[in-house]
């Protein structure tokens, strides 16, 4: 499909978050449009609390993103977001939480955590295309934590910047999630989108 769009995509969170569930479930929808997809996870430390950074690339041959190449930057938490910034390029989209899982280096008071208001300033230097949501919050109002991610993923599906929109995550939840463990996620999915209208 030549005429696809290419839209980069960058997703970074910590271990225990589901980042990789969220990356496959995205790369999984894509192609259920017939899009053309690559992704891969380009570091992965899926202990919890590891930085964990993967790609969902749609219309491109290679699974990389450069400096300043990314569109679409997904951080599902926040110092990750900040960290991740210099992938974005000038005016690209950020869908960010607001809620730490601060790394083992914060925890034991060996760094300093940025607080939220840093965050967001770093992100205003780069682009006014931003939204922030409590995905965590979300996760639980949905019935369990790590289905925040699918709230975040929810919230970029409507934000317009995609081929297509939350309705096309919904089938691939269905198609894709074991049924257990999809009402949570449907239920994620909803509140995600009325989070970004909110």
């Amino acid at each position: 499909m030549p005429d696809t769009k290419k839209i980069r995509i960058f997703m970074t969170g910590v271990g225990g978050q589901g980042t990789l569930t969220a990356t496959t479930l995205l790369a999984k929808t894509a192609l259920s449009q017939g899009l053309t997809v690559t992704s891969g996870e380009i570091h992965g430390m899926a202990q919890r609390g590891g930085v964990v950074e993967s790609t969902v690339l749609i219309g491109c041959k290679s699974p990389k993103i450069g400096i300043g190449e990314a569109d679409i930057l997904l951080g599902f938490e926040p110092m990750e977001t900040m960290r991740a910034l210099p992938y974005l390029r000038q005016g690209g989209l950020v869908v960010s939480s607001t809620e730490y899982m601060p790394p083992l280096s914060v925890a034991m008071g060996k760094q300093e955590c940025p607080t939220i208001d840093d965050i967001k300033r770093a992100v205003s230097t780069c682009t006014s295309k931003v939204y922030f949501m409590a995905n965590q919050s979300i996760g639980l109002e949905a019935g369990a934590v790590q289905s925040g991610n699918i709230a975040m993923l929810g919230a970029l599906c409507a934000a317009g910047e995609l081929p297509f929109g939350p309705e096309a995550l919904e089938a691939a939840i269905k198609a894709n999630l074991p049924a257990k463990i999809q009402a949570v996620n449907l239920k994620a999915l909803e509140l995600g989108v009325k989070a970004l209208n909110s």
